[in-house]
């Protein structure tokens, strides 16, 4: 799961790069879009890690 959410920062810190960087609307939108998906993986996985250890307890 550690190896995941690292992914998913690198990828957000990428996409918010791209966006920076971007000269055109396209690579902007691309740029928002990974960093939303990014971020929206890490709170997945924080979730499922969660749900995993209540119904363990359970």
């Amino acid at each position: 799961m550690i190896y995941f959410l690292v992914f998913s920062a690198l990828m957000s810190v990428i996409g918010l790069a791209a966006a920076a960087a971007a000269q055109e609307i396209g690579l902007a939108i691309f740029g928002y879009g990974l960093f939303g998906f990014g971020v929206l993986f890490a709170l997945f996985l924080v979730k499922r890690h969660f749900d995993a250890a209540d119904a363990a307890r359970h």
